[in-house]
Order: structure tokens, then sequence, then C-alpha cells
């Protein structure tokens, strides 16, 4: 029969039962590190969310629509869309006026419910329309752009056109299919 020592520890003292453990090992569950992959998505998921909650909100209040001389929304064009530019209140807009410098200029505005920009007003535009909230307000404006899952779909510039196939569909699969 032979008899071993008990392994010695980092310190040169043996170790009892309790110490174990490989090297590392608390003997408490391991805490999962999310890997870059994992933190980019959870990273995503907690944006759209948030994008999610800041259009609900949007769509629920009541904003300030500065009009041009004509009477008409006050827009401006970038990217393509033409964006009409909205103020959560009069300091914003006030912001706005003299970052335009037109801060001691009188201006008119409606007020209008998010909502019914996004689901009545840039549907009835001839050409791409999105809302800009608070321009000129560092860090807090925000852009409404008219993709689905903000406007209509009829409005939407990211819509597939009529009579297309169904996302995550294959036409030319259906048709091989047909032709058997």
């Amino acid at each position: 029969m032979e008899i071993t020592a008990p392994p010695k520890t980092t310190h040169g003292e043996a170790r009892g039962p309790q110490d174990n453990r490989e090297a590392g090992e608390t003997g408490e569950a391991p805490v999962a590190v999310p890997t870059p992959d994992e933190a980019e998505a959870a990273l995503v998921r907690r944006r759209r969310r948030e994008a999610a909650a800041l259009l609900g909100e949007f769509r629920r209040t009541a904003v300030l629509v500065p009009l041009g001389e004509d009477g008409s929304p006050l827009t401006a064009d970038f990217g393509g869309i033409r964006w009409i530019h909205t103020f959560s209140d009069e300091s914003a807009l006030a912001r706005f006026a003299i970052a335009r410098g037109e801060g001691s200029r009188r201006w008119t505005y409606d007020r209008a419910l998010g909502a019914r920009l996004l689901d009545v007003v840039i549907p009835a535009m001839p050409t791409p329309y999105g809302v800009a909230l608070d321009a000129g307000t560092e860090g807090e404006g925000a852009l409404f752009p008219p993709v689905r899952g903000i406007v209509p779909d009829a409005a939407a510039v990211d819509a597939e056109p009529p009579g297309s196939p169904a996302p995550g569909t294959n036409r030319r699969d259906e048709n091989a299919e047909s032709a058997r």
C-alpha cells in the first residue's frame, strides 16, 4: 500500500478536501462573460427598445410644427428625404431659430400629434418625407425616417413593391416546384 501526501497549494501548504479545486475555481457558479457578438447583440436589442420607446412617446405627444412664409410646414432636404421640422416645446424651437440666425423673427406654428404626422401627413406627401424632432438641440434631437415600422408601408421607402415575394421566400424556388 502506498501513501501519498495531499497536494500542496501554491504557498506550499497541504490542501484539504475543501481546497480540492482547480486553480481559479471558487466553488461558486461561473459567471457567463458575454462574447463580443453577444454583447453587440444585447446592445442592438437595447437600442431597438429605446428607439421603440422614443417613437411611442413621439406618437402620443403634440409637437410644434413651424410654418414657412407660405403657411406650409418648415422642411429641409437631407439624404434624399425631405424632413418636416418639429419641436417638443417653444424653447427647442427658439434654440433652432437662434442657430439659424433667425432668433428675432416671429415664428408661427401649428400643433400636431406625432402620430398624425407619421400616419396621415407623411403618406399624403408626393415624395419621401420624414420627421426631424428638435433639430438644433444638441444631443436631444431625433429623426423618424419614412421606413416600415415608423410610417405606413405605403409611404415607406423600404417597403416591398406590390406583387413581390414575402420576406424569406424565394420566388425562383416556387417556380421550379410548379414546373415539376
